[in-house]
């Protein structure tokens, strides 16, 4: 957890993007609490408040949900379809950062209510500048409801 600022929840199930993703945000120096959950049934505990998130006052402090779609456990567009399906989630900005480039990923994510779509980059340099443009925007620029 980064100390300071806006929560952020990301899903990503591959421990190399989750690292790249956390030295890209510390190196932005973009204040926040980035969360991780490295599958979709951990994101949706945590989202909710369930499981061993029981803890948690959901949704809590949740800015923004960056979400890879291909996940164990229960996929990205089903943890969308119930962020966006519940009153107390639906208004989170979600931003799904997937190496897929399928068209039909694309449409089912918006019509299911994404706000952004992002296809990770394969160098590194050009990862950390979408992480440092991602953060900013989402978290700095951006306004939430309460």
């Amino acid at each position: 957890m980064e100390p300071g600022g806006a929560e952020l929840l990301l899903v990503e199930d591959s421990p190399d993007d989750v690292e790249f993703f956390l030295h890209s945000f510390r190196a932005a120096n973009i204040p926040a609490q980035i969360q991780i959950a490295q599958d979709g049934a951990e994101a949706l505990d945590f989202i909710f408040g369930t499981g061993d998130h029981a803890d948690r006052s959901p949704p809590g402090r949740l800015r923004a949900i960056v979400l890879d779609l291909k996940l164990p456990k229960i996929d990205g567009l089903d943890v969308l379809r119930r962020v966006k399906g519940d009153p107390r989630t639906k208004h989170i900005p979600v931003i799904v950062l997937s190496s897929s480039r399928e068209e039909r990923d694309l449409v089912e994510g918006y019509q299911l209510g994404i706000n952004s779509y992002v296809v990770k980059p394969m160098q590194f340099d050009e990862f950390a500048e979408l992480v440092r443009v991602l953060g900013r925007y989402w978290l700095q620029f951006n306004a939430t409801p309460k």
